[in-house]
């Protein structure tokens, strides 16, 4: 569950007895994919990519960033949620889709470092996510502050390509909150896996 496992990872870093090491090692799999060309984006149909044509992600890889302009963000995005992963980026939800999965992507920032930006967006900012498999863009319809225990603030089960970015809230508050907040986009371009190839 999205809201307990900062709570982890964050006691964890403070309360154990254990030596702290802050060595940690990741794969970085994300090569830049160029944008298409004028002519495919003029397609109705959005493209589509192979799922065995790419390297699928394991847990704490970096695989692309996330950019939104408008909020003056740009983070490396990782796969998985991790306290490590947190500190060097934002990271998807270990239990939501990948971009172009064709589900809802679940990704979590620290709200006073990657994701403090949040606190700029507005319905119609775009959010750009560049992975080693292709380029997608989402376009913001809302947000929304809720409790960090309110799950009907998303849906992993959703059969849509769709974006939810969430951080603890209030966005300049250091350390642990109890109160959330969630930006919802839609899903506006971008190849979909081909999960059958």
């Amino acid at each position: 569950m999205p809201s307990s496992a900062s709570y982890i990872s964050m006691s964890n870093m403070f309360f154990s007895d254990r030596e702290k090491s802050f060595e940690h090692t990741h794969r970085n799999i994300f090569v830049p994919v160029e944008e298409s060309s004028e002519a495919s984006k003029a397609s109705d149909k959005p493209d589509t990519v192979s799922i065995s044509s790419f390297t699928f992600p394991s847990y704490e890889d970096q695989f692309g960033e996330l950019i939104i302009d408008d909020c003056q963000i740009r983070a490396d995005l990782y796969f998985g949620d991790s306290w490590y992963v947190l500190g060097n980026g934002v990271g998807i939800y270990n239990g939501s889709a990948i971009p172009g999965y064709g589900r809802t992507v679940l990704i979590a920032g620290h709200n006073n470092t990657y994701f403090n930006g949040l606190k700029y967006a507005e319905e119609g900012q775009i959010i750009k996510i560049r992975t080693n498999y292709g380029n997608y863009k989402y376009e913001i319809t809302g947000t929304k502050i809720t409790d960090c225990e309110d799950r009907s603030a998303y849906d992993l089960n959703k059969n849509e390509e769709n974006i939810i970015l969430y951080t603890c809230y209030p966005f300049d508050t250091l350390g642990l909150t109890n109160l959330r907040a969630f930006i919802y986009a839609k899903y506006v371009s971008g190849p979909m896996i081909d999960k059958n190839s």
